[in-house]
């Protein structure tokens, strides 16, 4: 069995066993040079956290076991293709890799149709069943100008 085999087998696992405990039916792993890091589970009814997704939990889990909110260097395999929300979690992680078992047409058969998601944002904002919209306020950039002259900043 190939090393990706392994850590998707692993994560399939994970899967099947959060269905069995009541939780969804997603599993995720995280490796550092081959090595199990961390794991994640869809926790997103159990916790009441729409967030708390596999990808998500595994990556929470993965950077408090290093100290370090960069995974660079680190892949996560993952039971299904991500959702837009955990393809973004897994850029501002800095993952070398995120390799799937089920995709996005698996995930739909089984009742979870990301392809929404994927294909709202093509569309115009105004379009959108949540609206999305700039507000106007005279000291919008103050956050920013406190943290570039913040000295001791850590850029990330």
């Amino acid at each position: 069995m190939t090393d990706d085999a392994h850590w998707l087998a692993r994560a399939v696992d994970l899967a099947v066993a959060n269905v069995r405990d009541g939780g969804g039916p997603f599993g995720a792993v995280i490796v550092r040079e081959g090595r199990l890091v961390a794991t994640g589970q869809n926790r997103v009814t159990r916790d009441l956290d729409p967030t708390a997704h596999a990808e998500v939990q595994a990556i929470r889990s993965a950077c408090a076991e290093l100290g370090d909110f960069s995974l660079a260097g680190c892949e996560l395999f993952t039971s299904c293709e991500p959702c837009p929300l955990c393809v973004s979690a897994s850029l501002w992680a800095r993952l070398d890799r995120v390799v799937y078992a089920a995709d996005r047409d698996d995930a739909a058969r089984g009742g979870f149709d990301d392809r929404e998601f994927y294909e709202l944002f093509a569309r115009d904002r105004a379009t959108w069943p949540t609206a999305v919209a700039a507000g106007v306020h005279p000291r919008a950039f103050d956050p920013f100008e406190a943290w570039l002259g913040k000295d001791d900043r850590t850029p990330y």
